[in-house]
C-alpha cells in the first residue's frame, strides 16, 4: 500500500446513514464494485462479471429494499478531502444479537488499498455498538477469493447454502446454473 493510500485509510470519517439523495451514487458505486462497468475493464478481483451480468441493483430496487426493511441501515463512508462515496454497506438486525451485513462495496477505483478492510471494521464496530454479537453474510459460492478474504477476517462457513434467486434479475442475470450463496458468520462479542 502506498503512503497516499495509507493516508486515505487513516483520514476516514465514520459511517453515516445514506440519505435519499445519496441513493443514485450508492447504486453507481455498487454496480461498479460488483460488476466493473462504466468503462472499467471489469477485471477487478471483487467483480462478479464471469458469473453474473447486468446491474447489481437499481435506484428503484434499493429504495424498495429500504422500504421493505425499516430496521435496516444503508450506510455510506466518505473520506476526508476526497470526493464522492468511498464505500457503502447494508446492516440489518436479525434478532438475538445477530445482524446481517450485505452489499459491502468500495469504490472500484480505490480497491486493493485497504479500504475494504477498514470499511468492514467500521461496520463491525457499528454493529457491536448496537449490541450485536454475531454477523451473518452471504457470498456467492463461486467467489472463492472473496470467501477467502472474509475468512481471513474471522468469518466462518456455517455449512448453510441459500439458493440463488434464478428468475429474479434484481441481482443480475446469472451466467451459470450452479450458483448459490454461502452463509458465513463471525462472532464479535
Amino acid at each position: 500500500m502506498s503512503d497516499i493510500q495509507k493516508a486515505n485509510v487513516q483520514a476516514s470519517v465514520e459511517l453515516a446513514l445514506a440519505s435519499d439523495d445519496d441513493i443514485p451514487e450508492v447504486v453507481r458505486l455498487m454496480n461498479l464494485a460488483y460488476r466493473g462497468s462504466d468503462g472499467d475493464s471489469g477485471e477487478g478481483w471483487s467483480t462478479r462479471e464471469k458469473y453474473l451480468t447486468g446491474d447489481r441493483t437499481t435506484e428503484k430496487f434499493l429504495r424498495d429494499d429500504l422500504s421493505a426493511s425499516p430496521h435496516a441501515s444503508l450506510l455510506i463512508w466518505r473520506l476526508e478531502g476526497q470526493p464522492g462515496i468511498a464505500g457503502s454497506v447494508w446492516l440489518e438486525p436479525q434478532g438475538d444479537g445477530n445482524w446481517y451485513l450485505g452489499s459491502l462495496a468500495v469504490d472500484s477505483g480505490r480497491q486493493n488499498s485497504g479500504l475494504g478492510k477498514k470499511l468492514l471494521s467500521l461496520a463491525e464496530d457499528w454493529i457491536r455498538e448496537r449490541g450485536g454479537r454475531r454477523i451473518n453474510i452471504t457470498v456467492i459460492n463461486v467467489r472463492e477469493t472473496l470467501i477467502g478474504w472474509y475468512w481471513r477476517r474471522g468469518y466462518r462457513d456455517m455449512g448453510e447454502r441459500e439458493p440463488f434467486p434464478y428468475g429474479d434479475n434484481r441481482f443480475g442475470i446469472p451466467l451459470r446454473t450452479d450458483l448459490c450463496f454461502v452463509r458465513l458468520q463471525k462472532n464479535i462479542d
